[in-house]
């Protein structure tokens, strides 16, 4: 199968798997697992955002009648420098054990030091009270640019990032690109911008906190169940948190409730097993809305400076960007992707990329939607904007000049192979929504965005049952429609029904190992195991007709969900059926490391009015449009790009982590921390463009990182035409605006 060939049930778009199940409330989610005799685990967080803790007394806790474990962060592994794959990049595990359980010393508010087991969730929260902790209290720093100064705060006194051995510092990590040489090549520009833009650190505002349940058998060996976008990385973490081997471990994935990046590593799940280990009882934990907001990890706040420069036909010619992000208390190692692709959507041969990352005391920061993207694309593509209005062009024009295209290579030096990009500006150019008159008062923005949409490892099984029904299992837990994705592939090749096709998301003992679902890697990568696995499937089955007839396996044909030969034919069902007369059980899997990304582009035009006197900004109209290479499941390809956009739209508008001057949130939860709602929002209109990518069987690019990336950008342009002021610095909220507006 290729990329071009046409389909008969990919692209359709029938009724999820799992649809009924959530309608009506039988699915289950991380909190809604129960085990008999089980314990409630409750966390001691610090009051503080930086101390030392000198000592913590749990006797009296223990003491509790129906108080049957304690712990502390002496019950986890001691941290080196080991790197633990998380499957969007290494992670320490001197990053990841303290945002688990501080051993000795706290970086940010809220973050764990104990951690207790009792018979009740009432007694397990009036057990924590009773833990003693004392604190040498320390100065709190939670700005980027304060963390930097001479008299700051060091957080870690043991850390040097490279090309800073001298002495310890709050610069976590530095890395810069170059290609040619920027700084001639702007000596030769025409047009010159440079501007510097800022967004706030923000959470991913996922619904459902997080919840696990674990339990220790009599031989060691543990089972936990949570909500996950990776169940193998949560095995893989939470063996290296807490010692335990790793073929002890078995983890289901519980549905989820949301994560969008910030459910792909651990946080209660070693707590839960080590009190489970201790009282010989299952254990569940689940966190409050508040634990949530300050102590997960958040996206990064940043600032960023652009500067390019263009001739005066449009041809850009320069760029030098350069990133500052905040990574929280320890390494989240944000930087690196900003560098790498603040570019992306632009032809240069001279250009310069700097990223760097500052400790600050909140919490690590983790990923979000096309991590560290956002950030820097709002001061790239509000940059490129501003260029194009000095050179007197049509800010799409410009782009769709500068736009890169199959063979263009990116800052790393990769060419591209078969992209969207231009096809989308091209369907922009021609959309309604560009064509159409701007309303009197409001204004209009466009922005491009960029996703490197990664493969990494998947692996699929599949059983043909004797009915003619197949049970596909994966190790990718479903976050935006994948089971149902999978069904239509295998549907497609098997050539049977989509209604028979049952897929599950299996426990890590199940099916073969699987990185966790991000990075708009799922339907591209699993999909592609469990295509292959269908194959084998259909291979088999005309192998075995052969064999009935008498005749070699190349001579039969498969089609229409049926072994052919001459006027002979067998159907699957029929195959499925005689499989124990005919060789045995069908079960087939398939295992792989898709080592190609998949690139993809996407265009955003917003439209919105701002309220002069109140401050208010309403987004009026807004279209989406974006090379999905090909939509296996158009609905919910169309809900990733409107979901995208509205989580864009809300970063844009009102979202923001706000900290007092001693490191506390001052907005741990949905009342204060503001998340789009329907009445905000106009329906988003979307387009799918599908230009195939030819490295996979069905063209498939990935969709979900790529809709959050240019709603910043398009937004404050939309703000700028409509007020006639130039916002660089994000969130755009009310009080920000008639501040803005009054100073004009």
């Amino acid at each position: 199968m290729n990329a071009y060939q046409e389909f008969k049930i990919i692209g359709s778009r029938p009724i999820r798997p799992d649809g009924l199940d959530k309608v009506t409330g039988r699915a289950r989610y991380g909190a809604d697992l129960n085990m008999q005799g089980q314990l409630y685990g409750h966390v001691v967080r610090s009051p503080h955002a930086h101390a030392v803790i000198q000592s913590i007394d749990c006797s009296e806790a223990l003491a509790m009648d129906g108080v049957l474990a304690v712990m502390t962060g002496e019950d986890l592994a001691i941290p080196g420098d080991q790197m633990l794959g998380s499957g969007e990049g290494a992670m320490a595990l001197k990053d990841v054990v303290p945002m688990v359980m501080s051993q000795g010393k706290v970086l940010f508010h809220s973050q764990a030091v104990a951690a207790v087991a009792a018979t009740s969730p009432e007694l397990a929260a009036e057990a924590a009270r009773a833990v003693e902790v004392i604190y040498e209290v320390l100065p709190a720093v939670t700005d980027i640019h304060a963390a930097l100064a001479p008299d700051a705060p060091i957080l870690h006194d043991d850390r040097f990032p490279d090309g800073y051995p001298e002495e310890p510092t709050n610069l976590a990590t530095h890395i810069s690109l170059t290609v040619g040489d920027p700084d001639a090549a702007f000596e030769k520009a025409d047009v010159v911008v440079e501007q510097t833009y800022s967004v706030p650190m923000c959470h991913q505002g996922y619904i459902e906190p997080q919840a696990c349940v674990a339990r220790v058998d009599a031989a060691g060996r543990v089972d936990l169940w949570c909500c996950t976008q990776g169940h193998f990385t949560v095995r893989h973490f939470t063996s290296a948190v807490t010692g335990i081997d790793l073929g002890k471990i078995t983890v289901t994935a519980s549905e989820i409730g949301g994560g969008f990046g910030g459910k792909t590593t651990v946080y209660l799940e070693p707590l839960a097993v080590v009190l489970a280990q201790k009282s010989g009882r299952p254990v569940k934990m689940v966190m409050d809305r508040g634990d949530v907001f300050r102590a997960t990890g958040p996206a990064p706040g940043a600032e960023t400076r652009v500067k390019l420069g263009a001739t005066r036909d449009g041809k850009l010619v320069a760029a030098d960007v350069e990133c500052l992000m905040d990574s929280g208390a320890y390494n989240g190692a944000p930087a690196g992707i900003a560098a790498f692709m603040a570019t992306a959507c632009y032809k240069f041969t001279d250009a310069r990329s700097t990223g760097r990352s500052v400790y600050t005391n909140k919490p690590k920061i983790h990923a979000y939607r096309a991590p560290s993207i956002p950030q820097v694309t709002l001061g790239f593509e509000l940059a490129i904007t501003e260029l194009a209005a000095a050179l007197q062009m049509d800010p799409l024009e410009f782009r769709y000049l500068n736009a890169v295209e199959e063979g263009d290579a990116n800052m790393m030096g990769a060419p591209y192979n078969r992209i969207g990009l231009r096809e989308c500006l091209e369907v922009a150019r021609n959309h309604q929504h560009y064509k159409s008159a701007v309303a009197e008062g409001a204004g209009r923005g466009i922005a491009m965005g960029y996703w490197i949409n990664a493969g990494m490892q998947s692996s699929a099984t599949l059983n043909v049952i004797a009915d003619g029904h197949v049970a596909i299992l994966t190790g990718s837990p479903d976050i935006g429609g994948s089971r149902a994705s999978m069904a239509l592939m295998a549907a497609e090749v098997l050539g049977i029904p989509f209604e028979h096709i049952h897929p599950q998301v299996a426990a890590t003992d199940a099916v073969g190992h699987t990185d966790l679902t991000g990075g708009s890697r799922t339907t591209l990568a699993t999909g592609q195991a469990v295509i292959q696995a269908a194959e084998q499937c259909v291979l088999e089955m005309c192998r075995r007709a052969a064999a009935e007839w008498d005749v070699e396996p190349g001579m039969v044909t498969w089609s229409q969900g049926a072994a052919h030969y001459a006027e002979h034919s067998l159907t699957f069902e029929a195959l499925a059926q005689r499989a124990g007369t005919m060789g045995g059980p069908l079960t087939f899997s398939s295992s792989l490391t898709a080592a190609t990304a998949a690139p993809a582009f996407g265009v955003h035009i917003c439209d919105a009015e701002v309220d002069k006197e109140t401050g208010r900004t309403t987004i009026t109209r807004y279209t989406a449009i974006q090379d999905a290479g090909k939509a296996i499941h158009p609905d919910y390809v169309e809900g990733q790009m409107q979901g995208g956009a509205v989580q864009g739209i809300g970063w844009a508008l009102n979202e923001e982590y706000l900290y007092d001057d001693d490191g506390v949130l001052e907005n741990p939860g949905f009342l204060d921390y503001r998340i789009p709602v329907a009445s905000d929002l106009p329906f988003i209109d979307t387009v799918i463009v599908e230009v195939p990518n030819p490295l996979h069987p069905f063209g498939v690019k990935g969709v979900g990182e790529v809709p959050i990336v240019p709603p910043m950008p398009a937004i404050a342009e939309a703000v700028y035409q409509s007020t006639g002021v130039r916002f660089r610095n994000l969130p755009l909220n009310p009080p920000t605006i008639v501040a803005g507006l009054s100073k004009a």
